[in-house]
């Protein structure tokens, strides 16, 4: 009887923290074979320690290295659609105006968002692999048909839906899967994971701009297509889940999500946040040349700047949210972004344009790192993570969806007659109204918890 007794204190210790409330398999069969072979008179320190999450190691730090490879594929292509953009604008869809243009990236990183309500209670459910070998097979594959399109449905049905699928079926497992790996550096662990995005984006421009130059649109998309085709084989080798799946029955929403103040108000925030987050990204390039007196030739790397300045931005303030907490820091990095892009309305020449694009890619990393993060903080238990992350990235996609093509719509169609004022005015205030909805969800935290 003191034997069951010392199992189940055992059993109900891996319940604290946060942490899955199912044991691990080996652990159950390890107690199985005490209770029926070990003597009674056995020391209670032969009975196993609770199973903790390892916060380190070579497996550990292999999912990290892993969920780097699938940032690269996903948002290190969405941070790289500002050339594509310009691209199509000058030579391919050129008889399309910018808004239409715009729908392409748009739907690619919506996708990244919507996708999540479905691959977050499969992720939930124990179905990591199955998501991540489709998702990377859709990714590379979309992108090796993208540099066969001439026509615009052809564009936006390979490199807008059929990546975009991709890129939300790995996403939101590569970013949940580390919170069964670490704990006190959870933060830190999925900031270093999302460097790959700025990454890829500081890489990927150039590669594409040099080899379009002398080989063509068709082999830049290829080689970008064989560069994606190799980092996915890092996860697709190392990625595993650590925790069984829960075995109760999971539904696709959680509906005690509704009741969560501080998670609702969040969610809020981020439609704002995506719906204006990535204007500068699609139209900086366009900006440079037409308004800051910046080359045709020198202006695709104003994109390649703004994805430098957040390799910073990813993990800098995930390493310090650690400390002070993920919603203080998403409130730093929010608000900041809202100021800078205010005072984009200022830039007017080359060295403007530099310092405006290294700060901005800077602080909006920060804001799209540390989402993850804030769920996992916002969220009762790691059982409901998938399930939450799911549901926010309905509301995320949906804004970054028609985001960027409203901010087209309001730029118009020829660039000598744009309407720069109010689409940088747009944005700013998106982010404006981002900020105050975190700061309510960060009060309503404080409230609940008691505690900054």
């Amino acid at each position: 009887m003191e034997k069951e007794k010392d199992l189940t204190s055992a059993s109900d210790s891996e319940r604290t923290d946060g942490e899955i409330s199912v044991p691990n398999q080996q652990s159950v069969d390890l107690r199985s074979k005490l209770n029926l072979e070990s003597d009674p008179g056995t020391n209670d320190a032969a009975v196993p320690p609770p199973d903790v999450v390892p916060d380190g190691g070579l497996t550990a730090w292999l999912q990290v290295l892993g969920s780097t490879a699938i940032l690269v594929n996903t948002w290190g292509l969405i941070n790289t659609f500002g050339v594509f953009q310009a691209y199509y604008e000058q030579t391919l869809l050129s008889s399309h105006p910018p808004s239409s243009i715009s729908w392409i990236g748009s739907t690619q990183a919506s996708l990244l968002f919507l996708v999540g309500v479905f691959a977050g209670p499969l992720y939930d459910a124990g179905y990591f692999r199955h998501l991540l070998i489709t998702g990377m097979f859709l990714i590379v594959f979309g992108q090796f048909m993208t540099s066969l399109c001439t026509e615009y449905w052809q564009v936006l049905l390979a490199q807008g839906f059929c990546m975009g699928s991709g890129m939300g079926m790995t996403f939101l497992p590569s970013a949940a899967i580390l919170s069964q790996y670490f704990a006190r550096h959870r933060a830190l662990a999925l900031g270093i994971a999302s460097a790959g995005s700025p990454v890829a984006g500081t890489v990927f421009p150039i590669i594409f701009s040099k080899v379009e130059k002398s080989l063509g649109f068709g082999w830049a998309t290829r080689v970008i297509a064989f560069i994606l085709l190799a980092m996915s084989a890092i996860p697709v080798a190392f990625m595993k889940t650590r925790v069984p799946p829960h075995k109760g029955k999971k539904s696709l929403f959680d509906k005690s999500l509704f009741k969560d103040g501080p998670y609702m108000s969040f969610t809020a925030g981020g439609f704002f946040a995506f719906l204006t987050l990535y204007v500068p990204f699609f139209y900086i390039t366009l900006y440079g040349t037409s308004q800051a007196s910046v080359s045709d030739s020198f202006a695709p790397y104003l994109v390649t700047m703004l994805n430098a300045g957040s390799i910073l931005g990813r993990i800098i303030p995930n390493a310090l949210a650690d400390k002070f907490g993920c919603l203080n820091l998403m409130l730093v990095c929010i608000a900041t972004s809202a100021v800078l892009v205010f005072g984009w309305l200022g830039v007017k020449d080359l060295a403007g344009s530099v310092v405006f694009v290294l700060l901005y890619g800077a602080f909006s990393g920060g804001v799209v790192s540390l989402v993850p993060s804030v769920v996992v903080e916002l969220s009762p238990d790691l059982s409901r993570v998938g399930t939450r992350m799911g549901f926010g990235f309905i509301v995320s996609g949906t804004a970054v969806l028609i985001g960027t093509p409203i901010a087209g719509a309001v730029l118009g169609g020829e660039s000598a007659n744009a309407r720069w004022v109010p689409t940088v005015l747009y944005a700013a205030c998106g982010l404006l109204i981002a900020t105050l909805l975190y700061s309510t969800a960060r009060f309503l935290q404080y409230r609940k918890k008691g505690g900054w």
